[in-house]
């Protein structure tokens, strides 16, 4: 396809090259944005920001991310993937280095935004210098491993956090990502992709889309990414921005619609089969929240910190590893529905393991189920693209960009919808499990009497007040309801997730069981003379 490289033979020691810069390049591009989402407190209490503030940082990448895909594909077709890749990694370097020197929030701001733009490229490149590591029979299996990879980027993220916020402040976060794309970009340019086909694809018309489909999108995120904090029905600037990006959204529509080369196939983004895409690529993403949104907000409820999540971290990214492997194993037409059904139920089945966390619980608890968690997240994701890809190239090459656009989408935007819907449950089932523990707290209750006397006692050889005391004793006691009723309502997200696992899992049985009628039904080719 124009805008790949070449498929070509090469010697075993190349091949190994090519696929170790293809893991080093996958990594480069995921560890940006996780590095800020494992590590935001930190830099919130370094910036001064409050939790809204502080949201947006990650808010921005994803906003530019989504679109970004719209104007890089075809740069790619049509200015070769060598130009492509060397320019993308030499952007992505510079703006790493402005996070060197950026010390107050709108600068912050702009260079996650922009960091979000370059860092959209790096992906696609990762996975072609991958695919460049495996000969042509084993096409499907390099599939499995370029995408799999893409899942170390979180865990690698809060396992190597620690260590570096050790040798100095958040900057040094910046300063291992900065010398990470020097590596990366000094590798594209000791090994570089094999020469591909380059077209004019580029027309005026595309920018007026791109112009009017970014700021949607943009909108569309904040709006997720702001939400829970700002909560949905406070704040009227959610509304508008919805109205507007929903303006935006129709009118690039209707650009589009009359366009005799369009760079979005409209009419292709209404048929079934697009529909029925984007809400397996939207569900699975969902659903594979659980890991980064609830198991994650769970432990740090608890208390715990960077430095008790490394073994937990370290188990995760086996289960990555064992997913790719696992996934590359068994990979081909006939596996692909397999793959994914299989993901669904090691979901189903992790959260129903961690909807019984205490107080007690602790990253020792959960490593088993975060580990099929992860082992999911591997095996689904080239099933998914390749199903994509394909339904794609039966309408022709000019289809690709749209897939692109609707992949990025759901995972972008999935990315910020999963905390939002699972953050303002969890909420929701905080404040009502936290009204009905405090209507218990009855001081003259001879067990809340005594659990306020251990509390208070705490308070005593600092405090010779006894009202002090007391109210000291009652936040303290305050504070406990506060947390076990927040594990309460976070053990209800595990239920929804595994109620939504399920319910997806009836679903792509039943796809399942409408392929295999239809197989049957379809006449059979008629035999040879």
């Amino acid at each position: 396809m124009p805008g790949s490289p070449a498929s070509i033979r090469h010697r075993p020691s190349l091949r190994v090259a090519y696929l170790i810069v293809g893991v080093l390049i996958t990594i480069t591009s995921g560890l940006a944005n996780a590095l800020v989402s494992a590590n935001l407190p930190q830099i919130q209490g370094a910036l001064g920001l409050t939790p809204v503030q502080g949201a947006w940082l990650p808010a921005a990448y994803v906003m530019v991310n989504l679109s970004a895909n719209l104007i890089l594909f075809k740069a790619r077709q049509q200015f070769g993937i060598r130009r492509f890749a060397e320019v993308a990694l030499a952007a992505y370097l510079a703006i790493t280095a402005l996070h060197l020197f950026v010390d107050d929030y709108p600068t912050a701001v702009l260079v996650r935004a922009a960091s979000g733009f370059v860092g959209a490229p790096l992906s696609s490149l990762g996975f072609y210098y991958v695919m460049q590591g495996f000969p042509k029979h084993l096409m499907g299996k390099a599939i499995v491993v370029g995408f799999g990879l893409t899942q170390l980027a979180l865990p690698l993220a809060w396992l190597l956090s620690p260590a570096l916020l050790d040798l100095g402040d958040w900057h040094t976060l910046y300063t291992f990502e900065f010398a990470l794309a020097l590596c990366t970009l000094a590798a594209v340019i000791s090994l570089k992709l094999p020469p591909g086909i380059r077209i004019r694809v580029f027309e005026k018309t595309d920018f007026v889309t791109f112009l009017l489909l970014a700021p949607a999108f943009a909108l569309i995120a904040g709006v997720l990414a702001q939400g829970q904090l700002q909560w949905w029905s406070e704040q009227p600037w959610m509304a508008w921005a919805l109205l507007v990006s929903l303006a935006l959204l129709l009118l690039a529509f209707f650009v589009e619609h009359h366009r005799a080369n369009p760079l979005i196939q409209t009419r292709w983004i209404g048929t079934g089969e697009v529909i029925r895409f984007v809400v397996a690529a939207l569900a699975f993403r969902l659903i594979l929240s659980e890991q980064s949104y609830a198991a994650a907000g769970l432990l740090r409820t608890l208390g715990m910190g960077p430095d008790q999540f490394r073994l937990f971290y370290l188990v995760v990214i086996a289960g990555v590893l064992s997913g790719i492997a696992i996934g590359a194993a068994t990979f081909g037409p006939k596996t692909m529905m397999p793959m994914a059904i299989a993901a669904v139920v090691l979901v189903l089945i992790a959260s129903l393991l961690d909807s019984d966390a205490t107080s007690e619980t602790r990253p020792n608890n959960m490593m088993a189920s975060q580990a099929m968690i992860a082992m999911a997240g591997a095996l689904v994701m080239a099933p998914l693209i390749l199903h994509g890809v394909m339904g794609a190239l039966k309408r022709g090459a000019d289809h690709i960009v749209t897939f692109v656009v609707l992949f990025t989408m759901t995972q972008s935007a999935g990315a910020l919808l999963g905390p939002a819907i699972y953050g303002t449950f969890q909420q929701y089932r905080q404040h009502e499990y936290s009204g009905q523990i405090t209507s218990h707290v009855d001081p003259t209750n001879p067990v809340v009497a005594q659990r306020l006397g251990i509390q208070r006692s705490i308070y005593a050889a600092r405090v010779s007040d006894p009202v002090l005391g007391q109210a000291g004793g009652m936040a303290l006691l305050q504070q406990a309801a506060t947390r076990e009723a927040s594990i309460r309502a976070y053990n209800d997200v595990f239920r929804l997730n595994a109620v939504i696992a399920f319910a997806f899992l009836l679903w792509c049985l039943w796809r399942v069981t409408v392929q295999l009628r239809a197989a049957r039904q379809a006449p059979s080719p008629p035999s040879a003379a």
